[in-house]
């Protein structure tokens, strides 16, 4: 009985092991997803996004974000240090928990409503990467990588 348990039983709890780790690891801060809509076009078949086209206003960078199931998009942005940036943010879902924006060391923690664009002025300070995102610890978050 011993070698059964060893060569059959034994693999098949450590696949259900396995997949309940993941599945407890794909939940993350999202709300399940509803029915998708017969016209919707699959999100697999939409193309990948460009990069943003940079804007200015007086001198000031303008970084348009949106917050999608996917979460904070496009991410990574790239920014000069010293060079201020005004971020328009529209948050166009209530599938995430990202309904503000919090970055550590700005003082900034800025609630999105939903469909309605939020300015947020800030100017990096320090080169590196930048990590932004919800107030649940950020587990959805974007980057901005500072030159």
């Amino acid at each position: 009985m011993r070698p059964f348990i060893s060569r059959i039983i034994k693999p098949w709890l450590a696949l259900a092991a396995t997949a309940a780790m993941v599945g407890a690891t794909q939940q993350g801060c999202s709300k399940p997803s509803a029915p998708a809509k017969a016209e919707e076009a699959p999100a697999a078949a939409a193309p990948a996004a460009a990069a943003p086209a940079e804007k200015r206003e007086g001198g000031v960078r303008v970084v348009e974000l949106t917050v999608t199931q996917k979460g904070y998009e496009p991410s990574p942005v790239s920014l000069k240090k010293g060079e201020p940036v005004k971020l328009v943010v529209t948050r166009k879902t209530e599938e995430t928990c990202a309904t503000e924006v919090v970055m550590d060391g700005y003082g900034i923690n800025t609630l999105l409503p939903l469909n309605q664009p939020v300015e947020i002025a800030f100017t990096p300070k320090e080169s590196g990467e930048l990590v932004y995102g919800c107030a649940m610890g950020k587990m959805i978050s974007g980057v901005f990588m500072v030159e």
